[in-house]
C-alpha cells in the first residue's frame, strides 16, 4: 500500500510540475475571483448620479484590471530579463519575431488576472448596470417614459429609486444585466479561442519533438530550482567568510557550520559571468546540440549567439 501511495504521489507531482504554468494561471484566476467578490461586497457603491455612474462603473471594471495587469508584468521574470537584455546587449542577439513573441508571452501571462476580473465583473453585472443606467430608457409601454430623465434613471441601481419608476426597475436592471453577461460570455469565447489558436500555432511551428520540449521544460525548472538553492548557500557561506574576517569569528548554528565546511567559498563570481547568464534567452542549437539556457551556453564556453550555419532559434517556445 505504501509503495502504491508513493508511486501515485510521484505521478501527481510530475503531472503538476509539467503543467506549472497552467496551474499557476488557474490559481491567479481563482485569487482574482475572490478579490472581485470581496471588492463587490466591501468597496462597490454606485454613486447614483448622472455622469458619475458612468465613470465609476468603468473605473470599477478597468482600474483594478489595469493594476492587476501591471502587477503581472512586474512579477514576471521575463520582464526584467528583457530589461537586462535591452540595457546590456540592446537585444542584438534576438530577432524581431522572437522579441515580439516573447513580449506576447509576458503580456499574455500578465493578462490572466485582469481578464478574469473583467469577466467576473461583467457576469455579475453590478458595475455595468451602474455605468449604463443613466443612458437607458423605460419600456415604451410605461406611462411616464417620456418624462423620466437621466437623473431618475441614474438611481435605478440604488435603494432610493424614485417611486414613479420603481415598478419598472427589475425589468431595466434585467435588461442591463443581460447586456453585461452577454459581453462577458463573448469575452470568454474570444479569450478561449485565442489561447487555443496560440497553442496550436506553438506546437505546429515547433521543430522540437513533444518529448524534447517536455524535457526542456523540466530542465528549465530544475536549473531554476538548483540555481536558487545553490545561490542561497553560496551567498550565506561568502557572507560568513566576510563577517569572520571583520569580527574575527562568526556566530553559526550547527547546520550552518557544517554547510560552511562542506561548501568552501573563496570569492564571488565576477560581473562578466553574471552578465553572460542574465537576459532574454530563446532555445538555440549549436552543431545539432541543444542549448537550453544562458547558463547552459556559458557552460559550453560559447560566445555571442552560439550559433552556426545549421543552427535555429526557437522563438515560439520562449516561455
Amino acid at each position: 500500500m505504501a509503495s502504491i501511495i508513493t508511486e501515485n504521489f510521484k505521478f501527481f507531482a510530475l503531472f503538476f510540475k509539467s503543467r506549472d504554468v497552467m496551474i499557476f494561471n488557474g490559481l491567479i484566476a481563482l485569487g482574482t475571483v475572490g478579490s472581485q467578490e470581496l471588492f463587490s461586497v466591501v468597496a462597490f457603491h454606485c454613486p447614483c448620479s448622472p455622469g458619475r455612474n458612468y465613470m465609476y462603473g468603468l473605473a470599477a471594471i478597468g482600474v483594478p484590471a489595469l493594476v492587476l495587469f501591471l502587477i503581472g508584468i512586474m512579477l514576471n521574470n521575463h520582464t526584467w530579463n528583457m530589461v537586462a537584455e535591452c540595457r546590456k546587449r540592446a537585444i542584438k542577439n534576438c530577432s524581431a519575431p522572437a522579441m515580439f513573441l516573447l513580449l506576447g508571452s509576458i503580456v499574455g501571462r500578465a493578462a490572466v488576472a485582469p481578464v478574469t476580473w473583467s469577466v467576473i465583473s461583467l457576469l455579475r453585472g453590478e458595475a455595468y448596470v451602474c455605468a449604463r443606467s443613466e443612458f437607458v430608457s423605460l419600456p415604451p409601454y410605461a406611462a411616464l417614459s417620456a418624462s423620466v430623465g437621466p437623473e431618475d434613471m441614474a438611481r435605478i441601481p440604488c435603494k432610493d429609486t424614485p417611486t414613479s419608476i420603481l415598478p419598472y426597475k427589475d425589468e431595466v436592471v434585467r435588461r442591463l444585466q443581460y447586456e453585461s453577461q452577454f459581453i462577458g460570455w463573448i469575452l470568454i469565447a474570444v479569450v478561449a479561442s485565442t489561447i487555443f489558436l496560440m497553442m496550436c500555432l506553438r506546437h505546429c511551428c515547433s521543430p522540437l519533438s513533444y518529448h524534447q520540449e517536455a524535457y526542456w521544460g523540466q530542465y528549465r525548472s530544475s536549473e531554476k530550482e538548483l540555481f536558487s538553492r545553490t545561490a542561497d548557500v553560496h551567498a550565506k557561506v561568502l557572507a560568513a567568510s566576510n563577517v569572520k574576517q571583520f569580527f574575527g569569528f562568526v556566530a553559526l548554528s550547527k547546520e550552518e557550520k557544517e554547510m560552511v565546511t562542506e561548501y568552501p567559498v573563496e570569492e564571488a563570481q565576477p560581473s562578466p559571468q553574471w552578465q553572460e547568464i542574465t537576459g532574454v534567452y530563446l532555445y538555440r542549437e549549436n552543431k545539432g546540440f541543444p542549448l537550453y539556457s544562458r547558463l547552459h551556453k556559458w557552460a559550453k564556453k560559447l560566445v555571442g549567439n552560439g550559433l552556426d550555419d545549421g543552427s535555429k532559434e526557437m522563438a515560439l517556445l520562449a516561455v
